[in-house]
């Protein structure tokens, strides 16, 4: 069964990262359509606009905090939010609030990699 490719666009501009994030994961999934069906992998594009006009608020910005752990022992990194968004911009901050979103299966790089995000 051949589908067709869908588009999906959210203007990000004054909107909270996580109402953002929420939105794109969803339709990400394919949960936006009616002929959605978890085990099947829907083929939408969602494009967020705007990523750079983003509202974060100055307490999210300092206490927001990402965590990577290697398995050494002193390998636990910690970034805030305030950093990250100064090292990457806001479109990684929400990248990584979208992929957090997803489910963890074998779908989830197919699907991240069908997003794309502008400053």
């Amino acid at each position: 069964m051949e589908q067709k490719q869908k588009q999906y666009t959210i203007d990000a501009s004054g909107k909270a990262i996580g109402r953002v994030a929420a939105e794109a994961a969803k339709a990400l999934m394919g949960k936006a359509h009616a002929d959605y069906t978890p085990h099947i992998p829907s083929v939408v594009k969602v494009t967020i606009s705007n990523a750079g006009k983003i509202r974060v608020t100055e307490k999210k910005r300092l206490q927001k905090s990402y965590t990577q752990y290697s398995g050494h022992p002193g390998g636990l990194k910690i970034e805030s939010l305030g950093s990250l968004v100064g090292r990457r911009g806001k479109g990684e901050a929400v990248r990584k609030a979208i992929e957090r979103m997803l489910p963890r299966n074998t779908m989830k790089t197919a699907r991240l990699k069908r997003l794309i995000i502008t400053e």
